[in-house]
């Protein structure tokens, strides 16, 4: 996992490759895509989380995440309430649609190569996360997912196994999910004074419940003197009486880190 260093025009022209070929994907996709959005919750709460909107990261200007609230406020009121029935496909970038600042977007963080810099929409990899990790504790499918290639920042405060989110950049990383379930489920997006709050809501309570957890974390030091952290993400399955259905595996992750693993508290 040596970093690969590319041109700018390298950059350039990959970007807009891989963009105008999920334009093509999207319009000739025949699958049922979900767009309905109902106010009304559904009766039974599938599962639910909440991230706070706020963290101080080392060297990087507060600023940057006021203005990611913007960005959330505004995506979340394109998802909020959404509808995926039984067959139906939900896609993050095409129900949200391009970050601009014509539309209000702000200029918030986003990753880049290891790093960060400013951009329109910065910080909705944090909206991206939630519905991923919710997603993670239902029967629905998850038919794209796409994990951060660097892990920039230490774990402080973190509370949800590393490498358990999924990196979005429009339109080409995206996030997509499927029901083959046999009920509708409800996408609730809302922010409050401090977290951006999530909920999966379906019309009859689950068969099943899940703990997802880590395996084999490892951080490794590579030939090029850089260090690579790993892990597998996996699944457990319950049934309403308590017995376990099912261990199943659901994502591997390989992240260069930019930081050292060393490090300890002055």
């Amino acid at each position: 996992m040596k970093p690969i260093r590319r041109s700018r025009m390298r950059l350039f022209f990959g970007k807009r490759y891989f963009t105008w070929k999920r334009y093509g994907i999207w319009l000739t996709n025949s699958r049922k895509r979900a767009t309905r959005r109902e106010p009304n919750a559904l009766p039974e709460l599938a599962f639910s989380h909440a991230t706070p909107l706020l963290r101080r990261l080392r060297g990087v200007d507060m600023q940057l995440q006021h203005n990611k609230i913007v960005n959330l406020r505004l995506a979340a009121a394109r998802l909020d309430g959404l509808m995926i029935r039984p067959g139906e496909t939900f896609s993050y970038w095409r129900t949200i649609g391009k970050p601009s600042r014509r539309k209000g977007y702000a200029d918030g963080m986003v990753l880049h190569y290891g790093s960060y810099r400013s951009g329109p929409g910065g910080g909705l990899c944090q909206l991206s996360n939630l519905i991923y990790w919710m997603t993670l504790h239902t029967p629905l499918t998850v038919t794209e997912r796409h994990r951060h290639s660097y892990d920039v920042f230490p774990d402080e405060k973190r509370t949800q196994p590393f490498g358990s989110g999924a990196t979005c950049s429009y339109n080409y990383l995206d996030l997509g999910i499927r029901n083959d379930t046999d009920q509708v489920y409800q996408l609730k997006i809302w922010l409050d004074e401090t977290h951006l709050q999530g909920e999966w809501r379906c019309e009859q309570t689950q068969l099943y419940h899940y703990e997802v957890y880590e395996s084999e974390h490892a951080i490794s030091l590579q030939p090029w003197g850089g260090y690579v952290r790993s892990n597998k993400i996996r699944r457990k399955i319950w049934t309403r009486s308590g017995e376990r259905a099912g261990d199943e595996a659901v994502a591997e992750n390989h992240a260069l880190m930019m930081y050292s693993p060393l490090l300890t508290n002055a």
